[in-house]
């Protein structure tokens, strides 16, 4: 069996941006290389696939390329959650706080049942904010969430430990790269 790719090859790093002292991780460079993309998802899969999930839960934009692809690799539903008012049901909803103010996210009220075992997936795993109102929303339609995947963790911004802290959950967390400093 071939080794797998070093997929952090695939990321260009752009400093300075959005603004000054960041070191932003560009993922397009990854997405445009066909046998790249297919490993990071055969990896993600290889990573989260044991875990029995039947729906894979990621917010809109970037998380959705993951999350689709993954979704299809395992056969397994798809769940959008997306900004307000790009939803057509009824919903549930989560605001969290940002830098800078709050953000609010939504799912389809019916999109999980109770029990149902779900993987959480986005591109890049920085304060968890994002996430962690995945989490609570899948677990107030009293579903499971049983992974949450990333292409990319900043481990310097503590994410991880932050993303579950005082949930009622102890999904596997995973990340295919690592970044030690922004």
């Amino acid at each position: 069996m071939a080794s797998p790719l070093d997929l952090a090859h695939y990321i260009r790093s752009i400093p300075d941006f959005p603004k000054k002292g960041i070191n932003f991780r560009d993922i397009t460079t990854l997405l445009s290389d066909g046998p790249a993309f297919r490993e990071c998802i055969d990896q993600l899969a290889a990573k989260l696939g044991h875990l029995g999930a039947t729906k894979v839960v990621c917010a809109e934009a970037r998380g959705f390329i993951f999350g689709a692809a993954l979704a299809y690799k395992l056969g397994i539903g798809f769940v959008p959650v997306r900004k307000p008012g790009k939803l057509p049901a009824r919903t549930i909803s989560v605001t969290y706080a940002l830098e800078y103010g709050t953000d609010t996210l939504h799912m389809h009220a019916d999109a999980l049942a109770a029990g149902e075992r779900v993987i959480v997936l986005d591109d890049l795993l920085a304060t968890g904010g994002t996430c962690r109102a995945i989490l609570q929303m899948i677990l107030m339609q009293h579903a499971i969430p049983v992974g949450v995947g990333f292409l990319i963790e900043l481990d310097a911004l503590g994410g991880r430990a932050k993303l579950i802290e005082g949930l009622a959950c102890s999904p596997l967390i995973d990340s295919l790269i690592h970044y030690t400093s922004e």
